[in-house]
């Protein structure tokens, strides 16, 4: 069947699901996800394993994209009073997140040493589209989305570079490493370090460039050129695509005065993206996956969840943050997407013994929270007082969220 008409129906499908979601009161993209599952191998097989992968290319778009605007969150000015307090709050959350999955895998699921410390880094990273998604939805504004962001963009460069580590001890510990351990430990670092410079020369490549646009749509057409180029180079390079384009995102909102035009011409255009990402998404997932990972992906489920609400609260609360952060950041830092799955892909390459298992558990942390992760995501926003915060206190929550979409 054509991908073409695939693509039209799964953004019917998807805009469907959305309105659905918002009739009971959800976050438009757990109605992306949901309405995608009936789409894939878990209902009517509409959309196949074949036809992901050939639409991979919208999910890479997509979450280029959302580095990029998370990107425009890192303002020096701001981050100088709160970097350090963000630093701290990421560490520890992810922290949190890494010592209780791997103390509930190797002493009470009494797995091997490679296996847990290689899921348990796994655990760390977040997947920020969900997050900022329910935010723009919501127009939340406050101390827990300020916070928010920062961390979510912070803890995926810490996951990368504990999976890097995780992965040279567990090789070591089986013997398998072909690699010196410096090599090995060295090889993430250099990933995060080449991923920034590229994100930084770029970032200045689009501020001059932006400066010079004509007018909107050249503006635009630039733009998504600029995120285009630093997501191809950093795949072409063996560099991180989400911290590239974060990186960009955070130069340009610094450097240019009127950057929030270069990023309002992004979000004019990414609307439909993001439906189809996240409808795809959906669609990727198979409730099979619930049948086999027994007791042990249930506990990972649950350990995530709880050493990173811990984590966040005890660096809050270390850090002297508002009631709001302390209370209520754990709960959207649930989501976990798209840096996860690729690492999966590394496990199979470098660790095969242990690839079945740790794939499959991570594939149902993945349904669970990529369909949670959103609704947990509003609680949070909504019990903070932070929905309808870019309004100002006088626009309802009826036409300050339930009545737009994403």
């Amino acid at each position: 069947m054509d991908i073409l008409l695939k693509l039209g129906v799964a953004l019917v499908v998807g805009l469907v699901g959305g309105k659905v979601a918002r009739i009971f009161r959800l976050p438009n993209v757990s109605g992306y996800l949901v309405a995608g599952l009936f789409l894939g191998p878990s209902f009517f097989g509409y959309v196949t394993e074949a036809d992901t992968e050939s639409l991979a290319i919208i999910s890479e778009v997509a979450l280029a994209i959302i580095a990029f605007s998370i990107g425009s969150e890192f303002i020096f000015r701001d981050m100088l009073k709160l970097g350090k307090s963000i630093m701290v709050i990421t560490l520890l959350e992810v922290v949190g997140a890494v010592v209780v999955v791997f103390a509930l895998m190797f002493f009470v699921f009494g797995q091997p040493f490679a296996f847990s410390i290689v899921i348990a880094s796994m655990s760390a990273a977040t997947a920020p589209a969900a997050t900022l998604m329910v935010i723009r939805q919501y127009r939340a504004q406050g101390p827990l989305t300020r916070t928010v962001l920062p961390v979510v963009a912070l803890d995926d460069v810490l996951g990368i570079m504990a999976f890097g580590i995780a992965m040279s001890l567990a090789r070591l510990s089986v013997g398998g490493s072909g690699s010196s351990l410096w090599h090995m430990l060295t090889q993430p670092l250099i990933e995060i370090v080449g991923s920034l410079l590229l994100g930084t020369v770029l970032g200045y490549l689009l501020t001059f460039v932006g400066k010079r646009a004509a007018d909107k749509d050249e503006l635009q057409g630039v733009s998504l050129a600029a995120i285009a180029v630093a997501t191809g180079l950093s795949n072409m390079l063996g560099l991180s695509p989400l911290l590239t384009n974060i990186m960009m995102g955070t130069v340009l909102v610094n450097v240019m005065r009127h950057s929030t035009r270069v990023f309002g011409s992004i979000n004019d255009f990414a609307s439909p993206v993001y439906i189809l990402f996240f409808t795809l998404a959906g669609a990727s997932l198979d409730l099979r996956i619930l049948m086999s990972v027994g007791l042990m992906g249930l506990g990972y489920i649950v350990a995530r969840a709880g050493g990173k609400m811990l984590g966040a609260y005890v660096g809050a609360r270390r850090v002297g943050a508002e009631d709001a952060v302390r209370k209520y950041l754990g709960l959207t830092l649930l989501p976990q997407g798209g840096i996860s799955i690729g690492l999966s892909v590394l496990v199979r390459q470098l660790l095969p013994q242990y690839a079945v298992p740790i794939t499959t558990i991570i594939m149902f942390s993945v349904l669970v929270y990529e369909v949670s992760g959103p609704i947990f995501s509003k609680i949070a926003i909504q019990k903070a007082g932070e929905i309808g915060g870019v309004d100002g206190p006088g626009e309802s929550l009826k036409t300050s969220a339930e009545e737009r979409a994403v």
